[in-house]
This record gives C-alpha cells, structure tokens and sequence, in this order.
C-alpha cells in the first residue's frame, strides 16, 4: 500500500539527556541509525520542482542525495551532496536548516518539513565511518595559483571547489590549525573538532596546501601574495569583538565571546590542566545576547559548573539564535533574563567583576533589523551577582588585511566591499567573501559567497573575465 503524504512523522534525532551532558563537552545530538534516516528519508515527496533548492547556498541537489538514502546507497549519497558541499558533515550539525531548505520544502506547508539537514549529517557520517571517503573527479591541472587567506569555511569552500576546477590554491591560515570560527568558535559540544578536521583531510586531499601561523598583513601581504599568485581570495571573517562601552567594562571576569570560546575550544581548556590553557571556572556567570555564541558561551559556562544568566534586551521571539540552541540551552538549565539589558558592572576592591546591573526594558517601534527597538523602563534597575560576564552582542571586521592592502575599499564598518555575485573588490585579481564582506552572518552564507567568488576566479584565470 502506498503510504499517505504526511502519514509517516518527522523522526526526532535521540540525544543525550539534559542531566548528562551539563557534565560533558560530547556532542549533544547522538545522530540517525540508519532505520531513522531511511524512514525520515522517505517522507521526502522527490518533487519534480523541488522548492528546498532555492534554500540552498551550497546548491545541493537535495531530493538526489536523499532518494539515496531510500535506496539503502549511503555512500553515494554523501558523494551526491560532496558535487556541491565540500563540508556536508559540518553544515548538517550548525547550518539553520529551518530558516533555508527545511523553510521551503513542500511537505512543510501542512506537516513538519523533511529533517534535510539531519539526513545530511547521517550520509556525510556514514561515509567517514565506513572509510569509504572517495574523492571526486578533478580537472586537468591549468597550471595556476590561488592564494586563499583564511581557512574558514569560506576559504575551505572557494580552495576545494578551485582545486576540482584543477587550479592550485593555497591557503594561508593565522592560527595553528585550519577551521575558522569552526575551531575556535563552535563548542566540541555542538561540532566534535574530530568532524572538522576530518573535513579538512578531505580538502587537503583535493590538493589544496594549507599554511598555518601565516598572519596575512603581518608576515605577509596581499601584494607580496599578487607576486607568486594569479588571484586572491580573502576570507578572514569577522572575528574582532564588540563591547557594549559601558562602566566597569574593563574589569577582570570580563570576557569577550570570542576569547572565552578560542580558549575553550581552540586551546581545549575544557581539559585543564591536561591541557596547557587554563579558563575562569565560575560560580556565578552572565552572558550577554541572544544570538548562537551567546547560547554558545552559555551552555559551554554550565559545563564548566556555573549558574549561568543570559540576558538579552528583547524578549524570546526576536532571539536571533536557533530554536533548537534555544531550547538546548533551557533544558540545561540556563535562566534567561529577557527585556533586560546591562548598564554597568560593578567591581571590588581587586578589580574583579563582581555585578552586573541591569536595567527592564520594554519593546517599541521596529528599528531597522525589522524587530521591535527595546525601550529602557525607568527606574527598573537590579543587580545580578556575577564573578563572570561573556559579551556575545556580536563581531566586526578585524582591520589588519584592509590595512595593509592599499587601495582594497571598505564601507564605514570595516567590511571589504565586493560584488555579490563575484566576490570582485576594487583590486584587480583580489576577491572576497563571508563575513569580511558581509559582517558576521551563517557558516553556509558564508560557503555560499565562496562558490561563487570561485566560479567567477575561474573564468578570470582562464581570460574570460578580466572585466567581472
């Protein structure tokens, strides 16, 4: 009998219990047995236009890569979504499916959408489990040479699909290890580091060189790259912190987010004392914002023993985070604070952070994001007690290779200005995409913006776009 549209449920994805994982850093989601992702796999209704593409930045033929799964091929279902996604184990764990392909699929209009990215977590698994990671076809070798700064998923993404286009790229990474936010920004609690270096592998093996410790504007240059290279691509993110400005800003127990995270999860200090860096072990501890890193810097806090508060100056529904961090985060017992905002943290005698006041807010007229613009309420004030704070209200662009690069245009937050389609700044042979363009925005978006900047690198490298 054939089954009805909508007769089989979403299947949910076991993962460890709350009580559990507060005391890990293990992944969270346990992934799909092959019974789940097959049954998932066939509630897909295989459209003949399907809707969830246009979701993609990546470009996966969704629909193919899932029918595989059907039929029992979970290798070459992996190998179907590798044609596009050169990282489909990282995207299936921390893209935000549900606001991309899962928003568009057809099925989702009466019944829950198909788990697209759960099913692109287990092919993409299944594959490296099995040992069974084959590398697909490249092109003949055409002799030139791109230089890639930033070996995030941008910089991965553009080096990997010029490396199958048979163009040599060669990636210049500033920290020690290639990976990007996916290193240091995102908790092994969310994405195992053995995950991502195992995509890494992957694109090595394409041919792509990484050189790690290369600080491009320190130890070298976008010029001094223009001498050995055809093209560059510059991919750095936008890893510079922001601070709110406000009194006691400066007070030990003050962290950035992105401080906090690199030492947690680039240096493992999770580990310490195993491990050679060490990080604030905090009883009481507030976290400022209401985006992923904030629900990052909560939940990793919680694991390392603290009664966490987050406090972000909207309510729930203007939460810019994911609804399943958000609801990851209150199961572990993290105690929101909304319509509240920080304006001063107060300090002892030693310069220690020992308070956060706070000031009640009510929402008002939309501002230019679209969500309703938070309004202080007068006279609301009251004091968290804290011994740690983690800012998490965002990043910016860092200056370094704008900088040094001498005629590269940027706007008036530091962004590199390129065109959208081609990744071209005003520089001739030098592109640029993710969040160094963008500001800070999705691991996907950003992966997106590369494969574009590299089919337009390709048609430059071959005299078919000197004027893109």
């Amino acid at each position: 009998m054939t089954k009805r549209i909508g007769e089989i449920p979403r299947q949910k994805m076991p993962e460890q219990s709350p009580e559990d994982r507060c005391k890990n850093f293990d992944e969270v989601p346990l992934g799909y047995t092959v019974e789940l992702a097959q049954r998932e796999a066939s509630r897909c209704l295989q459209c003949k236009k399907p809707a969830c593409r246009q979701g993609c930045p990546v470009e996966i033929d969704i629909p193919a890569f899932i029918r595989l799964i059907v039929e029992g091929d979970f290798v070459g279902s992996a190998q179907k979504l590798k044609e596009t996604n050169n990282l489909p184990a990282v995207c299936g764990r921390v893209c935000p499916q549900e606001a991309q392909c899962e928003k568009f699929c057809i099925l989702g209009k009466r019944f829950e959408p198909v788990a697209i990215g759960r099913l692109e977590r287990f092919a993409a698994d299944y594959e490296r489990t099995h040992g069974e990671v084959n590398l697909p076809e490249i092109a003949v070798d055409t002799g030139k040479r791109v230089a890639v700064v930033g070996g995030g998923p941008s910089g991965l993404t553009l080096a990997a699909d010029l490396a199958k286009m048979g163009h040599r790229a060669t990636i210049f990474e500033g920290l020690h290890t290639p990976g990007g936010v996916l290193v240091y920004g995102i908790p092994e609690f969310r994405l195992p580091k053995a995950i991502v270096r195992a995509e890494v592998d992957f694109v090595r093996r394409l041919g792509v060189e990484i050189e790690a410790n290369q600080v491009v504007g320190k130890t070298i240059t976008v010029d001094e790259l223009l001498e050995t290279f055809d093209a560059v691509y510059i991919a750095t993110g936008a890893g510079a912190p922001v601070f709110m400005n406000i009194e006691g800003e400066n007070l030990n127990g003050i962290y950035s987010a992105n401080e906090y995270l690199t030492r947690v999860n680039l240096m493992k200090a999770y580990r310490f004392p195993e491990m050679d860096t060490p990080v604030a072990r905090s009883r009481k501890a507030v976290v400022i914002g209401g985006g992923n890193v904030a629900m990052d810097s909560a939940r990793t806090a919680r694991r390392l023993g603290a009664e966490v508060h987050l406090v972000y100056r909207r309510s729930r529904v203007e939460m810019p985070a994911r609804d399943e961090e958000i609801h990851h985060a209150e199961e572990e017992g993290i105690e929101f604070q909304l319509l509240t905002n920080p304006i001063r943290y107060l300090g002892n005698e030693e310069g220690w952070v020992t308070g956060a006041e706070c000031l009640r807010m009510e929402l008002g007229q939309p501002d230019a994001s679209g969500r309703r613009r938070p309004v202080p309420i007068e006279g609301s004030e009251f004091v968290i007690e804290v011994d740690t704070v983690i800012v998490a209200i965002g990043n910016q662009a860092n200056p370094l290779v704008p900088a040094s690069t001498p005629g590269l245009e940027t706007n008036r937050w530091g962004n590199i200005v390129a065109d959208e389609e081609t990744g071209k700044t005003s520089r001739d042979g030098v592109f640029a995409g993710g969040d160094i363009v963008t500001g800070a925005a999705t691991v996907i978006e950003a992966m997106g913006a590369a494969k574009r900047a590299a089919r337009a690198i390709d048609r430059f490298l071959r005299g078919e776009g000197k004027k893109l």
